[in-house]
């Protein structure tokens, strides 16, 4: 097994020299790729257990995410891992499924095995960080905001890519536009559907509050609520549907009756997952999934290096995919 003495010995270094560099010490940028360059041709690994009891810290974050089933989170989950990567610190993945209980557990771990921070899409309104951040654990919220507390958080515009959203099926001429959208509990749901209600104000449309469902961010919850819509006495012409798991649902339920879904005008917030491109007549607000895990990743690593500033929020524009122009598929 190699040491520390061999890796050193190979990139012409000294053995605090690659202390310093798989401590994440200031190192010039070329005894760094020399130090990486051997440890890699020797397979070594530093003993990350020792370095734990030593800096009180693992070099292990928490990745706390609600759905690790929806692709997004899988992007998401890249973003971040490629960023801690480099930095050398490895990702724990834990799915909540929108369960604050597990949530807490998932918590409790990283405090008591010192992990060094934790990126979490939090499961609800109540989700508790006030434990974790009372041990001084570096946290960023991703996708969705805390509530109580100042942590630094990245989220999309979620206001204005509901509002786009609607834009586009009003702008191809809908007008009984409906929106599904997920839990009440949940902050993104309910930003998305605020975007919603402007852009119906806005081009001076009747808000109906029989068109807004409230449902689950799954396939079957949008499913559900569309079979439910369509069940109304004065169904809506087309709908706004606030992920992408739910739109697949809108989809399915269409098909299932032998629908195109070019009859029920569909907007949906994000990529439809296992598909390339998006059926015929359906508006995508795309996201960049992984961008959003790379800044949640940036500035965890800022708080990790000793930034003690106030709590940043960096806000991630979602715009009209690129094959939509004003409402018109091009």
């Amino acid at each position: 097994m190699s040491t520390i003495y061999d890796v050193a010995a190979l990139a012409e270094v000294s053995p605090a020299t690659v202390s310093r560099v798989f401590n994440g010490s200031p190192v010039s940028a070329a005894k760094i790729e020399r130090v990486r360059d051997a440890a890699d041709q020797l397979s070594y690994t530093p003993n990350r257990t020792a370095r734990t009891l030593r800096k009180q810290t693992s070099e292990i974050i928490a990745l706390v995410i609600p759905d690790i089933e929806n692709p997004f989170f899988t992007a998401l989950a890249r973003g971040v891992e490629d960023a801690a990567r480099c930095e050398g610190y490895s990702v724990v993945l834990c799915n909540t499924d929108d369960d604050l209980d597990r949530e807490a557990q998932y918590l409790e771990i990283a405090a008591l095995e010192h992990m060094a921070g934790v990126i979490i899409g939090p499961a609800g309104a109540e989700t508790d960080l006030g434990p974790i951040s009372r041990r001084s654990t570096a946290v960023v919220a991703v996708d969705r905001a805390v509530a109580g507390i100042d942590v630094d958080t990245v989220v999309f515009d979620n206001v204005g890519a509901g509002r786009t959203a609607t834009e586009a099926l009003i702008g191809r001429g809908f007008r009984r536009i409906a929106c599904i959208t997920g839990p009440q509990d949940i902050w993104t749901a309910t930003e998305r559907a605020a975007g919603w209600r402007d852009a119906l104000c806005t081009a001076g449309l009747e808000i109906d509050e029989s068109l807004l469902v409230h449902t689950d961010f799954r396939v079957g919850g949008g499913r559900a609520a569309l079979e439910g819509l369509l069940a109304l006495p004065s169904p809506p012409d087309a709908v706004f549907v606030t992920n992408n798991l739910m739109a697949v649902g809108v989809v399915e339920a269409l098909r299932s009756r032998g629908l195109d879904p070019s009859a029920v005008g569909i907007a949906v917030f994000g990529d439809l997952p296992f598909t390339s491109t998006a059926p015929p007549g359906v508006s995508v607000v795309s996201v960049a999934a992984r961008e959003l895990g790379s800044l949640a990743a940036a500035l965890l690593l800022d708080r990790m290096r000793g930034d003690a500033g106030p709590a940043r929020t960096r806000v991630v524009e979602a715009v009209l995919s690129p094959s939509w122009s004003d409402g018109v598929p091009v």
